[in-house]
């Protein structure tokens, strides 16, 4: 590429809608006038060399979250009693192709159809980069991580809260009813505490700071109570044992940090996601699966990356509209 071509915006939309028809299998003529383009300013060659780069950097990750996003799409239509015949091949791959050219054009980076799916029937939601405070009704305390969302439903002699998105931290207020905070394939029973619960991307992971909480999984015949300082995991329905934790340090985003000791990138990665206005992807398993220790802000999280980066020397790709490529 060369750098010192000026390209307008113009040409760069140009030359994304030619690199859409071309991958169509445009016929004599349409390729006849794509290279009338091409060849009728340098910048326009430019143009469509960089958006081929870009193209093959967000390719990948753009299939992905067109899967993700169709998924979210069909529970949106069924969520609003709009019944849709279900997601062809066709559709799904035009989907991936949009997809692509959203990420490079940079008008999606705010709008996520499966976090829209989410909060369809929560009672609060905290927004990307912001913590929430909450007191419910029985005077119950309830801090949301970034980019979180909980429902909340008191009837029948019962206080249920059902974590749809991301994490919470609650100080649950003692009434003499059960408080039950469902997530996942699994629940955790107040027996009187402080505690968090956080989901990921197969289950979820209850951790005490202070009291007593009794987590069930739902394929797990016994429950676990937990006491302060400990915590324990979930995935698909199977709970993991319980072990011995940091809990004041683990739960310091509810002050501003980000403590991790031994975590896998892809964890790091995936918490800083919560405070970024736009969509970190991580390209690389092998990457993810390497191990980060230490203490971030999380109002920092491209301060966060650029620090990660010069120690353990990824490469890090800012694309058009807040997307991050890590590889």
């Amino acid at each position: 590429m060369n750098s010192n071509l000026v390209v307008t915006a113009e040409q760069e939309d140009q030359a994304l809608a030619w690199l859409t028809r071309l991958r169509d299998q445009p016929d004599a003529a349409e390729r006849m006038r794509f290279n009338t383009w091409l060849h009728a300013d340098p910048a326009h060659a430019e143009a469509y060399v960089r958006a081929q780069v870009l193209w093959e950097l967000c390719e990948g990750p753009a299939g992905e979250l067109a899967r993700e996003d169709a998924h979210a799409l069909q529970g949106y239509l069924a969520a609003m009693d709009a019944p849709r015949p279900p997601a062809s091949r066709h559709w799904a791959a035009a989907l991936a192709v949009a997809a692509c050219l959203v990420l490079m054009i940079g008008v999606g980076a705010g709008w996520n159809p499966l976090e829209q799916v989410q909060d369809l029937g929560a009672d609060y939601v905290a927004p990307v980069g912001h913590l929430r405070s909450v007191t419910l009704a029985d005077n119950s305390e309830v801090i949301l991580d970034a980019n979180s969302a909980i429902a909340v439903d008191f009837s029948h002699g019962m206080r249920r809260v059902q974590l749809r998105r991301g994490a919470a931290f609650f100080h649950v207020a003692h009434t003499g009813e059960p408080f039950v905070v469902q997530a996942a394939d699994g629940e955790a029973k107040v027996l009187g505490t402080q505690f968090e619960v956080r989901l990921h991307n197969e289950g979820a992971q209850v951790t005490v700071l202070e009291g007593r909480v009794a987590v069930s999984a739902q394929k797990s015949p016994e429950q676990q109570v937990l006491g302060a300082n400990r915590q324990v995991a979930y995935s698909n329905g199977v709970a993991q044992p319980q072990h011995a934790v940091d809990s004041t340090a683990q739960l310091a985003w509810r002050e501003g940090w980000l403590n991790y000791y031994k975590a896998p990138l892809a964890d790091v990665v995936r918490d800083l996601g919560r405070y970024y206005p736009g969509r970190i992807l991580l390209f690389s398993n092998e990457l993810g699966q390497r191990t980060i220790s230490g203490s971030f802000p999380s109002d920092k999280p491209q301060a966060v990356l650029d620090s990660l980066q010069r120690v353990l020397g990824f490469a890090q790709h800012k694309l058009p509209g807040g997307m991050i490529v890590l590889r």
